[in-house]
């Protein structure tokens, strides 16, 4: 919700006024000096929406802020009035409303429009969640970065590597819209105080690394050539892509990372196929670029990469991997009910490089079971069991 600031007005002021910690108000407004308001300056306060109101006879303040549930200093201060100031029959007001439902990772087929959509409506209602376009795929179609968090730790987590996992999108954005409403209602998330977390821990979140392969799967073939015959060559002319988890090019980008990759390369298909095909090199396809430079440019303390499907966390690559990695594996196998293994007979993907360049923790979680694309109806038993693992790997 916007507002505008009147004179006298602090940061502080709209944090007692709005019952709004601090660091959520400083983080909603980056782009302005915040240790200097402005009279007329507009503020952003997350986690609230304007709804407007027409005066009718008879109203007051006082009226109006019990019927719609809102504070009376609030209602007074954003429409420059005072508690007993009286009211003029026809003048619109501003009423500050609490958003409580969910904006964003609601259980649907997942698109890159849909996701486009939704993360546009998560940053308006919690502007301190920051939106980043950290590369493009193959089609020009951005990839998106959300930074929630204002701690020296920095977590990482990725969703829709495979293309007919699209599932695990929505799950990492509804994690991400529990946890800001958490904060704004000053609620805690399954037990857990949010702010304390907020404050000590950065998670940067890329919710869907393969949109053209996503909307492949959801949507059918596209229409832009050569794109469209290359896939229906790629797919033996078949219409049905379900099983598809390559990119537009055929490239499964969790085989194209520089660890073990020759090993990798020589297992699968050597041409572009639905799935499997590791690609002529490393680092070959514009996806994979984005999220590698991305992690390059961050200190992670772990990351996540969200697949599906098996119940199973993945924790070890060549023995490279740090001997604490056990301890938060098991911690995340507690809390979701799957079991963490060590080793699998896997090279080239994202959470192998990881472990093999930085010596840190990397996960692979597949989330559910069943068959690619897991059904809608698994969502909210997958959502609980990230909800724990997310919590876990910021917590750690």
């Amino acid at each position: 919700m916007q507002i505008a600031v009147r004179r006298g007005d602090s940061l502080w002021k709209y944090s007692q006024l709005f019952h709004m910690p601090l660091q959520l108000l400083i983080d909603s407004n980056r782009s302005i000096d915040t240790q200097s308001l402005q009279i007329g300056q507009s503020l952003q306060i997350p986690g609230y929406y304007a709804q407007s109101y027409v005066v009718k006879p008879g109203d007051s303040l006082w009226a109006i802020a019990s019927r719609y549930q809102v504070g009376l200093e609030q209602l007074a201060h954003i429409n420059g009035h005072s508690g007993n100031t009286m009211l003029q029959v026809g003048e619109t007001l501003v009423l500050p409303m609490r958003v409580e439902q969910l904006v964003a990772g609601t259980s649907r087929s997942y698109t890159s429009s849909v996701l486009k959509e939704e993360v546009a409506r998560l940053v308006q209602v919690y502007p301190f969640i920051a939106q980043e376009t950290i590369g493009s795929s193959v089609m020009g179609k951005p990839i998106i970065s959300l930074k929630i968090g204002n701690g020296n730790k920095q977590v990482h987590a990725n969703a829709s590597i495979h293309a007919n996992e699209w599932i695990t999108t929505p799950i990492l954005l509804r994690f991400l819209n529990e946890y800001a409403r958490a904060l704004t209602l000053g609620m805690p998330v399954q037990g857990l105080p949010a702010l304390p977390l907020y404050l000590s821990t950065k998670l940067l979140a890329v919710p869907m690394l393969n949109p053209d392969g996503v909307d492949l799967v959801i949507e059918g073939p596209p229409e832009e050539e050569p794109y469209r015959s290359s896939v229906l060559d790629i797919n033996g002319g078949s219409h049905q892509f379900s099983g598809w988890k390559a990119n537009i090019r055929g490239v499964d980008l969790n085989k194209q990372f520089p660890a073990l990759w020759e090993r990798d390369a020589v297992k699968g298909p050597q041409a572009p196929a639905p799935r499997d095909y590791s690609g002529t090199a490393p680092l070959t396809e514009p996806e994979v670029q984005a999220l590698a430079k991305f992690t390059e440019n961050h200190d992670f303390a772990h990351v996540l990469a969200f697949h599906t499907q098996g119940k199973v966390i993945y924790w070890g690559f060549e023995q490279f991997e740090p001997p604490y990695a056990k301890q938060i594996a098991e911690e995340f196998a507690r809390v979701s009910g799957y079991e963490a293994i060590q080793n699998v007979d896997s090279t080239a993907g994202y959470k192998d490089w990881f472990i093999m360049k930085w010596r840190k923790p990397g996960f692979t979680i597949e989330f559910g079971s069943g068959v690619n694309p897991l059904p809608l109806e698994q969502f909210d038993e997958i959502y609980g069991a990230a909800l724990g693992i997310m919590l876990a790997a910021l917590y750690e």
